[in-house]
């Protein structure tokens, strides 16, 4: 078929000037059609064919729309170009871009198309290449992405989406309903292609958004935090990012927030699944705003226990911490440290969740709110959905592992009044190689394994913070306070008799000695904390006189 006026209506036809003034309802005589994701793609072909549309199309949407039995025009033959470059080039031209973008209600505009021998458009339907899922492939390649970055579809949707007062735009098998009834109807509305065009450039939003995130990454302007590092190492991170871009969509509608009277949602960037953003609730009630803070507190100390391990959460703070041999005996040592507490509780572990641990919470007098895991086995799910008396209550989680950070840049991001937070997410593992004892006494060899734990928990506590071990379990916890001295006062009350013989650990300095006469009494056997104070001596020197061994690890974990 060749580009002649007889097959392609020229625009001072009927077309040109299809525009309805009084209710504008523009008729859809011409479209054109490149969808990669052809799912139904047929309920949109019957709907042409019925109307008489001819559709302008390539490659695959083309063979299809004729299998289909709709009127199909190739692109080549609009543009009088062949396709070049493998494809790169199909539908840049002025004969496709000049029929999108005319308008209407523009004489001039409809003389450019007659004297040029250009058709409009009044419908584009076109989606784009899968660039967020193909990244996420094994064996994906920086060239294959490059390849898979969609010029020409971005670019026919956002000029009908420009010109939405005479064009329609569909980005996706969702909206075909939409297209299919107009279509029947006679042709768009303008309120109708008013809110296809904000689609539209959403959608396209979306899509740079994560190929600006993929770039980020790619011209390693993103550091992934997963291993020790060296203190050189963390000097010569990237630089942050001068411009952040996001694209979010509501993954869940909230009851309301962290109080009744406001309203909330969940929020996550397109193409991610991982972390909150892929949970999966196997049963119970909705998850509430609350649930999720706490959820995110206890899946991120989950995630950062080496061996099997288990974490009770009650407003974002641990009450009850342990590594064991397994999910479960790691659950009954942190379910025992705070059993008050622990009631109503959030519970993440970091392995798969199974029958012996579900057996554990099924204890009487045991209720919580919501359990995390990576994974469940049948037989858990079936026992906490059947047997205890909050069945219908209990929340049932799967959080995937992985990086959650990939689609924000690599930064946790955290909202002020009118603005953004961001930072490198402190995750990365510490490094007890560049720890230095500065007492005259060294702590015990068996004490290396519970400080190393003890300084793990108190990262997550929120600052001031104070955790008071006991072998891998948390004992004691003192959070939030504005004095440290009052943060291990709390910290050594809530462990109790458990305190001798433990550990204890600071999130940041002590400004002062007047904590470590407090710790010496209630018989912990080593102290372990940044350092940095300028009256650094003096704590030295007052451990020094207790016979308590302290170390120095020379990193700071405040969490606010």
């Amino acid at each position: 078929m060749s580009h002649a006026s007889s097959t392609v209506p020229a625009a001072p036809t009927s077309s040109s000037a299809a525009v309805d003034v009084g209710t504008n309802i523009v008729p859809i005589r011409r479209a054109l059609v490149s969808v990669y994701d052809k799912t139904g793609l047929d309920r949109l072909a019957a709907a042409l064919k019925a109307a008489g549309i001819v559709a302008v199309s390539t490659g695959g949407t083309a063979q299809a729309l004729k299998g289909f039995g709709v009127m199909v025009e190739d692109v080549s033959e609009v543009t009088g170009f062949p396709e070049v470059l493998d494809g790169r080039v199909k539908t840049l031209h002025p004969h496709v871009f000049a029929g999108i973008l005319a308008r209407g209600d523009r004489s001039d505009d409809l003389k450019v198309l007659a004297d040029h021998g250009i058709a409009r458009f009044e419908l584009i339907v076109v989606n784009l290449y899968p660039f967020a899922s193909v990244i996420d492939r094994d064996g994906c390649t920086p060239a294959d992405a490059i390849e898979l970055i969609d010029i020409g579809g971005p670019s026919l949707v956002r000029a009908a989406a420009k010109n939405h007062q005479f064009t329609a735009v569909v980005t996706g098998p969702d909206q075909y309903d939409e297209a299919i009834a107009a279509i029947s109807r006679g042709g768009t509305v303008l309120a109708d292609r008013r809110l296809m065009a904000a689609r539209a450039f959403e959608r396209t939003a979306e899509y740079d958004a994560v190929i600006a995130r993929w770039m980020a990454r790619h011209a390693g302007l993103v550091a992934a935090a997963s291993e020790p590092v060296a203190a050189a190492v963390e000097a010569d991170e990237p630089p942050l990012p001068a411009r952040l871009t996001l694209s979010l969509e509501r993954r869940l509608a909230l009851r309301y927030g962290e109080n009744p009277h406001q309203t909330a949602a969940m929020f996550a960037p397109a193409d991610t699944h991982l972390g909150l953003a892929g949970l999966k609730q196997l049963s119970g009630k909705e998850l509430s705003y609350n649930n999720l803070l706490d959820l995110d507190a206890a899946v991120r100390l989950a995630g950062l226990i080496q061996d099997p391990g288990a974490v009770v959460i009650k407003h974002t703070n641990p009450c009850g911490a342990a590594s064991g041999v397994s999910v479960e005996a790691a659950l009954a040592t942190a379910m025992a440290a705070d059993p008050t507490s622990a009631f109503g509780s959030i519970v993440a572990v970091n392995r798969t969740f199974d029958a012996a641990a579900a057996e554990r919470l099924l204890q009487p007098g045991m209720f919580v709110e919501v359990v995390a895991a990576p994974a469940f086995s049948r037989e858990a799910v079936e026992a906490l959905t059947t047997r205890p008396t909050w069945k219908a209550s209990v929340r049932l989680v799967e959080v995937p592992p992985g990086d959650p950070w990939a689609p924000t840049a690599g930064l946790e991001l955290r909202s002020v009044a009118g603005a953004l937070l961001a930072q490198r997410p402190d995750e990365t593992p510490d490094d007890p190689a560049r720890w230095r004892v500065v007492t005259q006494v060294q702590p015990a060899a068996e004490l290396t394994q519970p400080l190393d734990f003890a300084f793990t928990m108190v990262r997550r506590l929120t600052s001031n913070a104070i955790a008071v071990c006991q072998g891998t379990s948390l004992v004691g916890a003192g959070v939030g306070q504005t004095s440290r001295v009052d943060a291990v006062r709390i910290a050594l009350e809530k462990a109790g008799e458990r305190a001798c013989g433990g550990v204890l650990a600071s999130d940041a300095f002590f400004p002062f000695p007047d904590s470590i006469e407090l710790i010496k009494q209630a018989g912990i056997a080593a102290v372990i904390q940044p350092g940095g104070s300028k009256r650094d001596p003096e704590v030295i020197a007052a451990a020094d006189a207790a016979g308590l061994p302290m170390v120095f690890t020379s990193r700071r974990h405040f969490r606010h």
